[in-house]
């Protein structure tokens, strides 16, 4: 098993990030999930592991668990991505956060 993809998004971003994630796993991400998403990060910290939300996207195309927490007092998405096995989805998964971290 390879390892997460491990970086941060301006909170704004997240989802947009989301969306074209699930996208590249082939996922039909949709307003139900972005409601479980935005609800439950709202009480999550991302100094504390015991704090992250994880949100599985399966997809045809890979099964993705996305881990994410608050930067407390922050504007920052801590995020993880795990289950990118293809080197492409990897390159995907990493430039998406370095995209979202802009701007």
């Amino acid at each position: 098993m390879t390892e997460s993809i491990n970086g941060w998004i301006w909170g704004r971003n997240l989802r947009a990030f989301l969306e074209v994630l699930s996208r590249f796993a082939g996922y039909e991400f949709d307003d139900t999930d972005w409601r479980t998403i935005e609800a439950a990060v709202q009480d999550t910290d991302d100094e504390n592991p015991d704090l992250w939300y994880a949100y599985p996207l399966v997809g045809v195309n890979a099964t993705l668990e996305v881990s994410l927490a608050r930067a407390v007092g922050g504007e920052e998405m801590s995020i993880r991505v795990a289950g990118a096995e293809a080197p492409e989805l990897r390159l995907r998964a990493d430039t998406l956060l370095s995209a979202f971290a802009a701007g």
